[in-house]
């Protein structure tokens, strides 16, 4: 977070900024020879209402009604008292209902507005603070899907005594070591994000070489752009459990990674052995469980307006396009 956001997030440069620009609204409307005391004479009486208002009477609007409109009125008609009076002192005048009046209606209006504020503030923080837990519950969902798949890799290699299974564990290390401690950000260097993908796609190499051809590409400038981290990795991860149900004949996945004019251009293709997959009554897209749809609702919600998504499912091909703004 930059210092910006940390000055943006603060509530008392909130609460000061506010109360300053009604200051500079207050000086350039008041038809009066100091307008300054008379701008901080009307912020001193709003303040303490407000404040009082937003704390202990507003929390009563969804416990309430009746309590909340009770207080609001009361908290109203005291200020407005004491506006008066002060008024009344300063410029010697009696007591008139009229002026009341007309104080106590300003008086509501303003607070009705500060409230309104409160509130509003009050649910883009909530809703902030839901989707955060939300993407972390999602993002937790995903590491331990991805393991389970691995584990099931280093079992099958461990049960027939491969010499590729001191390769394998250096790379799984490799990759759990970036899913526990690299990805807690919610935007990680994109460059650390392919070579999680490439060290994962290598760990495949290993276990499928004889059975499928593997490619990935490249292109672009990655050293400076960031993304959501656990976010491709679905994909590719999906590629290679479709490869699972196949036949014996050659298999292949292509992955490519293109960056121009901070857009990220990603495809991964994969064939599928639709005979293999209907023998073992296997429907396409819906053998990714719990993966493709984390990845999806992600997408909706770090990337709402600036991604696209394309997943192809046609007879021997299943391809992933995604567009990221970067």
């Amino acid at each position: 977070m930059s210092k910006l956001d940390t000055w943006i997030d603060n509530r008392i440069v909130q609460n000061l900024f506010i109360w300053l620009c009604l200051f500079v609204i207050f000086v350039g409307a008041i038809q009066a020879e100091n307008k300054v005391t008379a701008a901080l004479f009307i912020i001193a009486l709003l303040a303490p209402a407000a404040y009082i208002n937003n704390l202990f009477v507003l929390p009563f609007f969804n416990k309430n009604n009746y309590t909340f409109a009770a207080l609001f009125l009361v908290n109203t008609a005291v200020f407005t008292g004491i506006a008066l009076v002060s008024i009344s002192i300063s410029l010697k005048q009696d007591f008139k209902w009229t002026m009341f009046l007309n104080l106590f209606g300003i008086l509501i209006l303003a607070l009705t507005f500060g409230s309104a504020i409160k509130m509003a503030r009050d649910s883009f923080v909530r809703r902030q603070q839901e989707k955060e837990a939300e993407l972390k519950l999602l993002k937790g969902q995903l590491n331990p899907h991805f393991l389970f798949n691995t584990l099931n890799n280093l079992y099958g290699l461990s049960v027939v005594k491969s010499d590729k299974l001191p390769s394998l564990m250096l790379k799984l290390s490799d990759l759990l070591r970036y899913s526990l401690y690299e990805t807690k950000d919610a935007f990680v260097p994109l460059e650390k994000e392919i070579q999680y993908l490439e060290n994962y796609i290598s760990l495949e190499k290993i276990r499928l070489e004889d059975t499928t051809d593997i490619q990935f590409s490249k292109t672009g400038n990655i050293s400076s752009k960031y993304i959501a981290p656990m976010l491709l990795i679905v994909f590719v991860e999906n590629a290679f459990k479709h490869l699972e149900a196949s036949s014996s004949k050659k298999m292949k996945v292509v992955i490519a990674i293109k960056e121009e004019k901070n857009k990220l251009y990603f495809t991964c293709e994969n064939t599928v052995d639709t005979m293999a997959i209907a023998n073992e009554n296997i429907e396409i897209g819906k053998s990714s469980g719990i993966g493709l749809k984390n990845v999806t609702k992600r997408l909706s919600l770090m990337y709402r307006d600036a991604h696209t998504l394309s997943i192809d499912k046609r007879e021997e091909i299943f391809r992933v396009q995604l567009t990221l703004d970067l």
